[in-house]
């Protein structure tokens, strides 16, 4: 049992980003002291949807310099933390070279943050944000479960450098998060394993691939079809809430699948047809997987004939007893996450309605 004092600080790592902008409102709403470090703390661009949160909630918010990929530039921001939280991780399907873009500042950057908690007396917890994609790579690997569901229990290892590099740079972390978490005892460490977040951000210009989906729904680039490419889907304040609970309930442990549906991208899709169908061009028919897979590489380079193979047409199924249970969690329904995360780009003005 971990017991974390509310008035020490709280660190928490890629604080700019979509799941930790929600994490940090919430941490600040309670009133308590936010250590963020960031790359660069005088970027007051990058964070003036964290500065606004901060001077209308009753917490504090401190930014400090660090690097993700520097050892022990996150010393400073740890100093007196009893709970840190990990979420800086980058989020891309398409890259260059997965090596460095994906699996190094994964990897590395946890071990960086991990040895810094090791390093630092005060730290009691720390909350690793990981990904369904560490349990899972394709759909398919659903046929390889005990009990044809995703659970805690399962590991991902059908994804490769080469082959969903993305999951792939996800499962390495984990693994060694929790090589490190074992080799000691005087932290413990609790994971969140979301599946795709969805949901209204603070920062309505965020470059999430979340964002990139729903932009694809309401600019007309899947206006001819969508594919049922199967998908768990999560909002984000359910993520952010899950994360604050596994921070300060002292009977926290293991990983937490986070993933409130079990759907596919055109069941997704057409949640915004009610609100939104008259006035964008939605997806208004599903597309058959033989043209999905003729097609689909021509059109996306990350869609590959085996990622269709192995993901369109199959379904997704995960078990999130555990989230409900131990951490509280109350799921939204998809349509409200769906509705109100489109609403957002439109108010933003990324997405614009026909004349």
């Amino acid at each position: 049992m971990t017991h974390i004092d509310r008035n020490a600080p709280v660190m928490v790592s890629g604080a700019t980003g979509y799941v930790a902008g929600v994490l940090v409102k919430r941490l600040l709403e309670e009133g308590l002291t936010v250590h963020a470090p960031v790359r660069d703390p005088d970027n007051l661009k990058k964070l003036k949807y964290l500065n606004a949160i901060a001077d209308s909630t009753t917490g504090t918010l401190r930014f400090f310099k660090a690097d993700l990929l520097e050892a022990g530039s996150y010393s400073e921001a740890m100093q007196g933390c009893e709970l840190v939280y990990h979420t800086a991780s980058p989020f891309f399907t398409k890259v260059r070279d997965p090596q460095k873009e994906l699996v190094t500042p994964a990897l590395e950057g946890t071990r960086n943050v991990l040895e810094t908690a090791n390093q630092t007396p005060s730290v009691k917890r720390l909350v690793l944000t990981s990904s369904c994609a560490a349990i899972y790579g394709e759909c398919a690997d659903l046929a390889n479960t005990p009990n044809g569901v995703f659970t805690e229990d399962i590991w991902n290892t059908t994804s490769t450098l080469d082959h969903n590099p993305y999951a792939y740079s996800k499962t390495v972390a984990e693994r060694a998060a929790w090589e490190i978490a074992n080799a000691q005892s005087r932290w413990d460490m609790v994971v969140i394993n979301p599946s795709l977040v969805i949901g209204p951000g603070i920062n309505p210009n965020a470059t999430s691939e979340s964002y990139n989906i729903l932009r694809r729904f309401g600019d007309g680039t899947m206006k001819a079809g969508c594919p049922r490419y199967g998908i768990g889907a999560v909002d984000v304040r359910e993520v952010a809430e899950a994360h604050f609970q596994a921070g300060f309930r002292p009977e926290a442990n293991g990983r937490h699948i986070l993933s409130g549906h079990n759907t596919n991208l055109f069941e997704m899709a057409q949640t915004l047809q009610p609100r939104f169908g008259d006035s964008f061009p939605l997806p208004h028919r599903s597309m058959p997987k033989w043209l999905v897979w003729l097609v689909g590489p021509l059109v996306d380079k990350a869609l590959t004939r085996s990622s269709i193979a192995r993901n369109v047409g199959v379904p997704w199924i995960a078990d999130n007893t555990k989230s409900q249970q131990s951490l509280g969690i109350e799921y939204r329904p998809l349509a409200d996450s769906m509705n109100e995360f489109f609403q957002q780009l439109v108010d933003s003005g990324q997405l614009k309605p026909r004349a």
